[in-house]
């Protein structure tokens, strides 16, 4: 039998490090017919094929050079690469498994396991499997950083900043720095994450996302006019760019520039541009426009509060039935409650609360909606301070009593309601004599609550400092006053729920102590 020789690999290889890949599959594809058993020939003419994107037939490559010799690491690492970019994770995890029994010091198998356990979401595997990987090569950044997202997004965002740091100190690159400075934005640290991605930009200034990031954390420092060049600069670098777009419409939006707002919403295709996009042509009150797309959204967009929001209102401004059935009689859904554990012992609970909320290191987040009064930013049921954490605990079973007490309702919004009970955002409102919000809704949420942890004392009225609940709101285009509407003046201690697609806005106060509250929205989790 003839034996494929030296000559005949060197050459391919040759091929394949100048990158003649058409060649290398050519040649290898015809060596085979001579030379069957080879499985250096599968193996090359399999990467070949990868290099082409020619992921199935990689696959196919790699799994006949394994049919003839398994105790190849590398051979069984590269299927394992192919696997998972067809997204078939479990036989992935299996090959990656097999690379590293054959060759326990396999770092990049080790690497490459983790990223797939953290696609499935098992994150404490991909920890593991990342801390191998760092064990073997303790400068292996990237693992370093893989680790730091996972903690970022377990909420342990003390961890994640130190393991980011970590890595920038072995290896400084763009993508570092941007990590970081979303970690220190989630923490609410303004400061340092304007700091983080400006460094970002230095070092990769071709991303869109850095500016565009950069642009919306200028924004809530309220920097207005150097947020609103760089979000401009997100979209000169790409265009095409969906959440440049999103983000800059977005600020656009905010600042009532809706024309301008409307066309970079649509340009986005982005998460609820659609409904953003319908919100615009009703406050620019074009209502044939907007009578017609919300006619076309209906039937295909079953579960969104923002577009309940804005059916509702049209429905009651124009006395007109509401086509959007999401959520009935929203303020029926509205709950008033105190919460046992901010009661207990002496409220020490909301000691803890306001002792945390006056020394942590959080960032004000310039609110346009709120006078005489600070909001924070980040979100706070993502720190680290006990108290924030026991908060959450508490709100985490009293959302599962509402839901489950509502649990009959044939709605949307009570059939589709979050299964996890995780918190895409928390803040703390504060505010003086003479301060309020006004009327708005959580276009992000499902349902949205505020606990309310100081409350000033009744001056003029009955309703000072009180919450006001309504169908209408947010200087939305009335045809006349008759919207429905519901106000609750809370105690400290309680807690107010509410679908998001209720307007809410708080009564001004004149007296002098302050009027604390931490505020929330939960959704459904985007698979």
């Amino acid at each position: 039998m003839k034996q494929l020789t030296q000559q005949q690999v060197q050459q391919l290889m040759m091929l394949h490090q100048q990158g003649q890949h058409d060649k290398v599959i050519q040649q290898a594809s015809s060596l085979i017919q001579d030379y069957p058993k080879e499985f250096i020939l599968f193996n090359l003419l399999g990467v070949s094929l990868e290099k082409q994107g020619k992921l199935q037939e990689a696959t196919v490559a790699y799994e006949k050079a394994l049919k003839l010799n398994p105790n190849i690491p590398e051979l069984q690492f590269n299927l394992g690469a192919m696997l998972y970019a067809q997204n078939r994770y479990e036989d992935a995890i299996k090959h990656y498994q097999k690379s590293i029994q054959l060759n326990a010091k396999f770092v990049e198998a080790y690497f490459n396991l983790g990223i797939t356990y953290q696609t499935q979401g098992n994150f404490e595997k991909a920890i593991d499997a990342y801390q191998q990987a760092i064990t073997i090569q303790p400068g292996f950044y990237e693992a370093i950083t893989n680790v730091g997202t996972i903690k970022q997004l377990q909420g342990e965002l003390s961890e994640a900043i130190e393991l980011f740091q970590k890595a920038i100190a072995i290896f400084e690159d763009a993508k570092g720095h941007y990590n970081l400075a979303g970690a220190f934005r989630n923490q609410g640290n303004l400061t340092l994450a304007i700091s983080h991605f400006k460094r970002a930009i230095e070092l990769g200034a071709n991303e869109p996302d850095f500016y565009s990031d950069l642009g919306d954390a200028l924004w809530h420092d309220g920097q207005i006019k150097e947020a609103n060049n760089f979000l401009r600069l997100a979209v000169e670098k790409d265009p095409d760019h969906a959440r440049a777009n999103y983000q800059l419409a977005v600020f656009l939006y905010d600042n009532e520039n809706y024309d301008e707002a409307r066309k970079h919403f649509m340009q986005s295709k982005f998460e609820d541009f659609q409904e953003r996009s319908l919100y615009c042509l009703y406050k620019l009150k074009r209502f044939d426009e907007f009578y017609q797309q919300l006619q076309t959204l209906i039937p295909v967009k079953n579960n969104s509060p923002f577009l309940a929001t804005l059916s509702t209102h049209y429905a009651q401004n124009f006395n007109q039935e509401d086509l959007y059935q999401f959520c009935p009689n929203p303020l029926n859904y509205v709950c008033h409650e105190k919460i046992p554990e901010l009661v207990a012992n002496n409220y020490q609970l909301v000691k803890d609360l306001l002792h945390d909320i006056d020394t942590a290191d959080i960032a004000e987040r310039k609110q346009s909606r709120l006078t005489f009064g600070i909001q924070s930013s980040g979100n706070l049921f993502r720190r680290q301070e006990s108290s924030f954490q026991q908060l959450a605990d508490a709100l985490r079973l009293m959302i599962k009593n509402y839901h489950r007490r509502f649990s009959n309702e044939s709605c949307e919004f009570i059939q589709a309601f979050p299964k996890n009970i995780e918190f895409s955002s928390s803040w703390f409102v504060k505010m003086q004599k003479g301060g309020h919000l006004s009327s708005h809704i959580h276009e992000d949420g499902w349902i949205s609550g505020a606990v309310y942890l100081s409350i000033p004392n009744q001056n003029a009225t009955l309703d000072e400092g009180a919450i006001e609940l309504s169908t209408h709101g947010d200087n939305y285009p009335k045809m006349h006053d008759n919207f429905p509407k519901k106000t609750i003046l809370p105690a400290v201690g309680d807690v107010i729920f509410f679908p998001s697609s209720v307007f809410h806005r708080t009564i001004p106060f004149q007296a002098d102590k302050e009027r604390i509250c931490i505020a929330f929205d939960l959704k459904p989790e985007v698979k």
